[in-house]
């Protein structure tokens, strides 16, 4: 186990953070800001069901398979 400083309460104390760690925190959080407020996605009519097949580098339609 870890010998960890805890305040009054037994709360563990939270890490002094780095500059660099503080500013990746706020660009993170703006990104995940940005992507909720992003409007969705068209649906695709008369397109494959499933998973994505392009995702996995391969494509396969009526037996047939072929790689990219």
């Amino acid at each position: 186990m870890t010998n960890r400083q805890k305040d009054d309460e037994g709360a563990p104390v939270p890490k002094k953070l780095t500059p660099a760690a503080r500013r990746a925190l706020a660009e993170a959080e703006l990104r995940r800001r940005e992507a909720d407020a992003a409007p969705a996605r068209p649906v695709e009519i008369n397109g494959r069901r499933g998973v994505e097949p392009t995702r996995y580098g391969d494509w396969e339609a009526k037996g047939i398979l072929s790689d990219f």
